[in-house]
């Protein structure tokens, strides 16, 4: 129900003198505590003949830190049945722990010194190298990540952090250093703007002061990330990348989108509910899957990162029904761009749009998620509270106006990885 979200009445929000933010909703329902966590550096820090950088430093912070070699970290937190993960992303690394209440403090401070003080041990770096380079070669045999991978490259170019991988490519992977690690935490890693968000058993202040306790004294001064050119360059290209062999082709059909900031962002949501996700997938599944029987899925996303975003349908198909399903695909782009939606399938796709919300905030780490990212993007405390009118004041008018915006059929980019088709030669690209 609305009054039990989190709200300012229930997130006790700190921002300590380092410009670290720490928000915690305490819920003593069980005995769980979990804390979801970002440090504003990733790949956009990385250079593109660097690929793959901050993902290697983000792998190596758990395999050894100052008070916690690689055994006394795996005991410290399997012993008690917690777990504690790092990853990078493009504009952050992202941590979480998961344990009983009674072991937070103590997983506090293996993750404060492994942020802060890893230790990068040799070894470790050629260990983790190689099932980095064994990830990167099983993606090139994925048709779905191989199609995904060519999208993102062809609107944004491997220069750009948008366009490249964030594992990076086996030429980059090969060549990164242990200096390079460690140079790249040093120059980047900083509680300048970080977000720690806690849900679960905890006493509110207590964490608030066990955080400070340690993560404090942390002072390391970074630059700021580079800003980010947009980068578009593509409209209307086509690329299919041949993988002889496969039984399957993937599908990744779109175009630009919106950041997260951006006005319109609330109405491509519900737009691409409508179109890709309510229910059966959408418009796509019901009718590429479902009717027209070309795809074992379709679906539409929205990716809506700081600087940019993409709006892309995809789609798993018998090679020979690949051009069948792109023509389909592309007609319900034009067709939610040049019919209004009924009111019905628009009603049903806000209400789920606002339904799941509830469901999502059941468990801690959805609350945790919820709180860091509204932190992030600084959406407010009472985002939670404003969200429904958010979805809801979403007209037909509105969803018409943004598919026929960002959806155009003519300037869309359209990726096949899979068996050549009839006349189809590897990565060829033209334009529409």
């Amino acid at each position: 129900m609305m009054h039990a979200l989190p709200s300012p009445e229930t997130i006790v929000r700190t921002m300590l003198p380092n410009g670290l933010t720490i928000l915690v909703r305490e819920n003593h329902a069980s005995p769980v505590a979990v804390l979801q966590g970002s440090l504003r550096v990733g790949a956009v820090q990385e250079s593109p003949v660097q690929a793959g950088l901050a993902a290697f430093v983000a792998g190596m912070l758990t395999r050894g830190s100052a008070q916690f070699d690689y055994d006394a970290f795996n005991a410290a937190v399997e012993n008690i049945g917690a777990s504690l993960t790092v990853a990078a992303d493009t504009h952050s690394t992202d941590f979480g722990i998961t344990s009983l209440a009674e072991d937070f403090d103590d997983l506090l401070k293996v993750l404060a010194d492994l942020l802060q003080r890893p230790t990068f041990p040799p070894e470790h770096i050629e260990r983790l190298r190689q099932i980095k380079l064994v990830g990167i070669l099983e993606r090139e045999q994925d048709t779905a990540s191989v199609a995904a991978r060519r999208f993102h490259e062809t609107l944004f170019g491997r220069e750009h952090p948008y366009g490249r991988a964030l594992d990076g490519y086996q030429e980059t992977v090969s060549a990164l250093t242990r200096q390079d690690l460690v140079d790249f935490h040093a120059r980047n890693f900083s509680p300048q703007g970080a977000v720690l968000a806690i849900a679960g058993a905890v006493e509110a202040q207590h964490v608030v002061d066990t955080i400070a306790a340690h993560f404090g004294d942390w002072r390391t001064a970074v630059n700021a990330p580079p800003a980010i050119a947009q980068a578009r360059r593509a409209a209307g290209e086509h690329v299919h990348v041949s993988m002889p062999g496969k039984v399957q082709s993937d599908i990744v059909i779109g175009a630009y989108g919106v950041r997260r900031a951006d006005p319109e962002f609330y109405n491509v949501r519900v737009a691409n509910c409508i179109l890709g996700q309510f229910g059966m997938m959408g418009r796509l599944g019901e009718r590429v899957r479902e009717e027209q029987g070309l795809a074992y899925y379709s679906y539409s996303a929205v990716v809506a990162e700081q600087e940019d975003g993409v709006w892309f349908a995809s789609a798993g198909v018998n090679p020979d029904d690949v051009d069948a399903a792109v023509d389909s695909i592309l007609a319900e782009f034009e067709r939610l761009g040049s019919e209004s939606v009924d009111a019905e399938e628009l009603a049903d796709s806000q209400a789920y749009l606002t339904g799941i919300v509830p469901l999502t905030l059941e468990t801690n780490e959805g609350v945790a998620s919820t709180l860091l990212n509204m932190e992030w993007y600084g959406l407010g405390l009472d985002y939670l509270q404003r969200y429904p009118s958010l979805i809801n004041s979403v007209t037909a008018a509105d969803v018409q106006r943004v598919a026929a915006r960002f959806l155009r059929p003519a300037a869309c980019v359209v990726v096949t990885a899979g068996p050549d088709m009839m006349g189809a030669e590897e990565d060829v690209a033209h334009r529409g």
